[in-house]
């Protein structure tokens, strides 16, 4: 545990913003695997909302975030 004051509150901010990004991520991963399960363009479109905000956010690198759209867009090609 933390003993410095400055210590705990970057405990404290250091869990919520674990919180934060989990929640994000989860969204992230429910739409895409709805995505790869049934590709339709509404949920190409949800997954891709998804993605871009996890980058706006810094969860996601900006580079992985275009690898992934392009994984998608191929599956829906198909």
């Amino acid at each position: 545990m933390p003993i410095l004051r400055n210590a705990k509150k970057a405990l404290k901010v250091s869990k919520k913003k674990t919180i934060a990004n989990g929640q994000v991520k989860s969204k992230l991963k429910t739409a895409i695997d709805e995505m790869k399960k049934s590709p339709a363009a509404d949920k190409l479109s949800a997954a891709f909302s998804a993605i871009d905000r996890s980058v706006k956010k810094n969860v996601l690198q900006k580079n992985k975030a275009a690898r992934v759209k392009a994984s998608l867009s191929k599956l829906l090609k198909k």
